[in-house]
């Protein structure tokens, strides 16, 4: 599978020139696309092989990874249940763009308390969902495991070799570590978190074998899910100027650290970089329904 490399004309990029390119991930899939593709490739196959014909995983009422989890389901003829976070959906999700789609696509959805939520790490609490939905193939929340770690080191190709600096949104921190343990000796890794707080780093740890990466944790805009005016402004600005989409929790978050920095001059003349577009454009909708509630700038679609 051969996904393009975009390059990306600015004129903050000429004038301090440096080269950008954007991986768009975003584009392999219609419905599963970027890194909740790769996430889901080979634990779709280990569920397969073990004959489980339900996938059952957790996330909140917005989340990508509930969206393509049903998808991949429905893709592959097995059955779906997504444990969603928080009761107040549970009477309206049909006005919820994800979860409607999640549902279209034959996902079973239940609604957890928040406290109850925390807890479905618990082996009682799996239990319980076992005796509920009958045998099961469990997925993280986010999708990160092993198995979605493994998938998400087939980003980076050889033809990738030549960049000096490879960029990732980070959310669970499954994405940037395949993305570290995939990248070649003399590259550096910047991830990009959409959640306020340096926690990751230990998440991130545990399945990175490299130590060739940081994490930007200045561009979260008040943590996950959580955007401004200025956030907003700046997505619909770079989608006129470059035709590329991003979306709101992840990728232009992103894109608009990374050319902070190169504004402020904090890569030398001459350096290339390649920034991964994990896709997540399917929660745009949603997004656009909270700010007009609040009267707030839309995204452009």
């Amino acid at each position: 599978m051969r996904i393009e490399n975009q390059k990306v004309n600015l004129p903050i990029l000429e004038e301090k020139r440096v080269a950008l390119f954007i991986k768009r991930e975003d584009k392999i899939h219609p419905l599963i696309s970027g890194n909740k593709y790769r996430k889901l490739k080979y634990n779709i196959q280990k569920a397969m092989l073990g004959k489980h014909d339900t996938l059952l995983t957790f996330g909140g009422a917005y989340s990508n990874h509930i969206a393509a989890a049903a998808c991949a389901a429905q893709e592959y003829g097995l059955q779906s249940v997504g444990v969603i976070r928080g009761e107040e959906l549970a009477f309206k999700w049909k006005d919820n763009p994800t979860l409607a789609l999640a549902a279209e696509m034959g996902m079973q959805l239940k609604f957890v308390p928040r406290g109850d939520y925390r807890k479905i790490k618990n082996g009682e609490f799996l239990a319980r969902l076992n005796d509920e939905f009958g045998r099961f193939y469990p997925l993280p929340e986010g999708g990160s495991n092993t198995l979605a770690v493994k998938g998400c080191e087939e980003i980076l190709t050889g033809e990738d070799a030549d960049f000096d600096i490879i960029c990732s949104s980070v959310g669970t921190g499954g994405t940037v570590a395949g993305i570290i343990n995939a990248s070649g000796i003399d590259q550096h890794v910047l991830g990009f978190p959409a959640l306020k707080g340096d926690f990751l780093k230990e998440d991130i740890r545990k399945f990175a074998v490299k130590g060739n990466w940081d994490l930007q944790t200045d561009y979260h805009f008040g943590g996950y899910a959580k955007v401004t005016p200025e956030l907003i402004r700046f997505m619909n600005d770079f989608k006129r100027e470059t035709k590329i989409p991003l979306d709101p929790v992840y990728t232009g978050k992103m894109m608009f650290g990374l050319l902070d920095m190169v504004q402020k001059g904090q890569f030398k003349p001459g350096t290339k970089i390649l920034a991964i577009h994990t896709g997540g454009l399917q929660g745009i909708k949603g997004m656009n329904a909270k700010l007009k509630i609040k009267n707030l700038p839309l995204i452009d679609l």
